[in-house]
């Protein structure tokens, strides 16, 4: 298949390949070095993976934390690990990630693609699994003191793709991604002269240097849960503002209320 010209309203990019660069192989690589940080670094728990349609069209739709997308390998990592049926979903990231040389080729080879409504739409028509994270840079640069406070979901954006589309919306509720790099400050002005959304400062970098980039082996807890079946609505229902806010809704409020019967599951943010 040709190159898809991939457009977001502040970038263009060319993605080569099977539309937008995936590359099964490279990315079974990838796998054994994740499973690897999934299964000993940070020692991931999962329940309900099972919810994750094992085929078809269907739509992640997580909390997040970091500038590294540590989250989304994780989530991906837990399907293909754990899954009776494993499969990789594609994730949506943001995208200046694309613009950084060797984690634009990381990122399209292993499957994630630019965050747009137009990539989900046409990723799930060809019965895809798809990840996103709606609370976007805000959830990015989230300070320690408000980890794990589920901000709203965007503008429901991922809501309107799933009835457009009857994808089913599988709600994923992420704990130990906060830790990763826990943020004490963002600084935004420095951020905006580097073209980036934000810069968090957190509690190792810069202070240690480049070793303050080094993740901390946090211990993390996944929990997908049931299938949210909107195909009954039709997709005109997509322009429904009342419907798509309390699918939004409905939405972060499992993803908060989960994440705080997951928190005390740990003794401490290690173990």
């Amino acid at each position: 298949m040709g190159a898809l010209r991939v457009v977001s309203p502040s970038t263009e990019l060319e993605l080569p390949g099977d539309d937008f660069g995936y590359d099964h192989e490279f990315t079974d690589r990838v796998f054994r070095a994740a499973l690897w940080f999934y299964r000993n670094y940070w020692r991931v728990e999962v329940d309900g993976v099972r919810n994750v349609p094992g085929r078809g069209r269907a739509l992640l739709v997580a909390n997040h934390a970091g500038i590294v997308p540590y989250d989304g390998a994780m989530i991906r990592t837990a399907i293909v690990a754990e899954h009776p049926q494993p499969r990789h979903a594609r994730m949506l990231v943001v995208d200046w990630a694309f613009a950084v040389p060797f984690t634009n080729m990381l990122l399209v080879k292993t499957g994630n693609v630019l965050a747009h409504p137009d990539n989900a739409m046409a990723l799930l028509e060809r019965d895809e699994l798809v990840g996103v994270f709606p609370e976007g840079e805000k959830g990015a640069s989230k300070g320690y003191r408000n980890r794990y406070r589920i901000r709203r979901l965007g503008r429901g954006g991922f809501v309107q793709v799933a009835l457009r589309t009857g994808a089913p919306i599988v709600p994923v509720a992420v704990v130990g991604s906060e830790e990763v790099h826990p943020v004490i400050a963002d600084l935004k002005p420095i951020a905006r002269l580097l073209g980036m959304p934000t810069l968090p400062l957190t509690a190792t970098f810069p202070w240690l240097g480049l070793a303050g980039l080094i993740p901390l082996p946090s211990k993390w807890l996944i929990a997908f849960g049931r299938p949210i079946d909107v195909s009954g609505y039709g997709p005109e229902a997509a322009d429904d503002a009342r419907l798509v806010l309390e699918l939004s809704e409905q939405v972060r409020a499992w993803i908060q209320a989960t994440v705080n019967e997951l928190r005390p599951r740990r003794k401490t943010i290690f173990f």
